[in-house]
């Protein structure tokens, strides 16, 4: 299946002004050929080309048609990629024309697959190719793109080479313990392994972050009916996406919307207002309201005057375990109530390590410190999470699938080094904890072919990539 020609529209179906189709494989040149005139063409020029339909002649478009010779392609194959004219009738046509003239149409994902199997990337930068596609924010764009270039890739090569190294150590001590250099001592061998288990324990504990830069941190905007958090939730958004009205009780149930923010993006959920109340559906808001505290990353307690806003973020704090930063909302309807902002942004903000501190004075009507709000939501989630990863360009975890390899290689080490501490084991029966966890990063980066994990991981992709 692996040698066949395959072929993909490669641009989202519709209208639009140009389409894509790619065509790997062995063969690719010569089906082609079949489609598309003048034939031959140069390696990497652009040349207009006709294409027509293999059986009948009839000519389906004029487009860009571009080879790439094997090994210098994406896939590792011979590829042609082909711009012709968008919408759904062109690049149909001219797909259908493909596979009439041999090709077969690929699978999700197949043409990264064939990357990997041809070693032109491993698996962890194949993932980071899907997350680059799927990037919702310029952090999660600026961390696939570093998975990309092979930075995790790369951190996790040489935890696995340090890992044969223990491995050779122990050995060595086996094999050859009346050697000139002695045998080797227990005490270099646990240090060795200690070093390696605190670099995995860093490493997992990169993904966290790398929830955050997928999902977003939860900011939870919060308070009593009436304190502006529908206001402000539009207001940070700048657009339209919560009701706003004076009427108590107007929103009744969550609304959350990604925010594209540096460095962690921010997920902001405005909530039904905390209070008492009869009404079912109002209650059963303020239910969700709760929820959505106990997910929180950090909570903006919202007052329209300076002591509601303190009062609601004291209440909040025995509702969440996330830092809480108190906000006057309304600032422009008091008097002086601009000027008082001012004089807060002036005198500079303290939120401590809770978030607590003197409410912040916004304005939803006017915008003002607005951006200094933000700011202050990623000092408190910087104090909690390792942001400064994404500014240092640092390899980060990203997927479930890499966390729990990363993760079994950690407990096979520290069994390792609690058989090896307690001498409760003869070291080759204890260095199979070692060889396991050496098993469990390659399967991470695709050193070891396992079909399933291959398969889970492209299915997810999009055709065409």
């Amino acid at each position: 299946m692996h040698s066949q020609v395959i072929a993909a529209i490669a641009t989202p179906p519709g209208r639009g002004a140009l389409a894509a189709i790619r065509v790997s494989g062995s063969g690719a040149f010569e089906v082609v050929a079949r489609v598309a005139a003048p034939w031959p063409l140069p390696a990497r020029q652009a040349r207009l080309c006709e294409l027509t339909d293999p059986d009948s002649g009839e000519l389906l478009d004029r487009g860009i048609v571009l080879c790439f010779p094997a090994p210098r392609s994406y896939t590792g194959e011979d590829v042609v990629e082909l711009t012709v004219h968008g919408g759904v009738a062109v690049s149909t046509a001219v797909l259908a024309a493909l596979v009439h003239a041999g090709a077969r149409e690929a699978l999700p994902g197949e043409f990264t697959r064939r990357a990997v199997l041809n070693g032109k990337m491993d698996l962890v930068q194949a993932e980071a190719v899907g997350d680059l596609i799927d990037a919702r924010t310029g952090a999660a764009r600026q961390v696939a793109l570093t998975q990309v270039d092979g930075g995790l890739s790369r951190r996790i090569a040489s935890l696995r080479d340090d890992l044969i190294q223990l491995e050779a150590l122990i050995a060595y001590d086996v094999d050859f313990p009346e050697e000139d250099d002695g045998p080797v001592s227990r005490e270099r061998v646990v240090q060795a392994a200690g070093s390696v288990l605190a670099r995995l324990d860093a490493l997992l504990a990169t993904s966290q972050t790398g929830n955050l830069v997928r999902d977003g941190a939860v900011t939870v905007i919060a308070g009593a009916p009436n304190a502006g958090k529908s206001s402000l939730f539009n207001a940070l958004l700048g657009e339209q996406r919560a009701i706003v009205t004076d009427i108590a009780g107007t929103t009744r149930d969550a609304v959350d919307v990604l925010l594209d923010s540096r460095p962690l993006p921010l997920r902001l959920v405005d909530t039904a207002g905390l209070r008492e109340s009869q009404d079912l559906v109002e209650r059963l808001g303020i239910e969700v309201s709760q929820r959505w505290l106990s997910a929180a990353h950090v909570v903006l307690a919202c007052g329209d005057t300076e002591e509601s806003a303190a009062a609601t973020a004291a209440t909040l704090r025995s509702l969440t375990n996330a830092p809480v930063i108190p906000v006057r909302t309304k600032a422009d309807a008091e008097n002086g109530g601009r000027s008082a902002a001012a004089a807060d942004d002036a005198a500079g903000y303290d939120a401590g390590s809770s978030g607590a501190g003197t409410p912040l004075a916004v304005s939803a009507h006017t915008g003002h410190a607005l951006g200094t709000l933000v700011k202050r939501i990623q000092e408190v989630l910087a104090r909690g999470h390792a942001a400064t990863a994404l500014e240092q360009r640092a390899p980060i975890v990203t997927r479930a699938r890499q966390r729990r390899a990363i993760e079994e290689a950690r407990d096979e080490l520290q069994q390792f080094i609690d058989a090896w501490v307690q001498d409760v084991l003869p070291a080759p029966v204890a260095a199979v904890h070692t060889r396991a966890a050496i098993t469990a990063l390659e399967t991470l980066i695709g050193g070891v072919d396992v079909e399933e994990v291959l398969g889970r991981v492209f299915g997810e992709f999009c055709v065409g990539k």
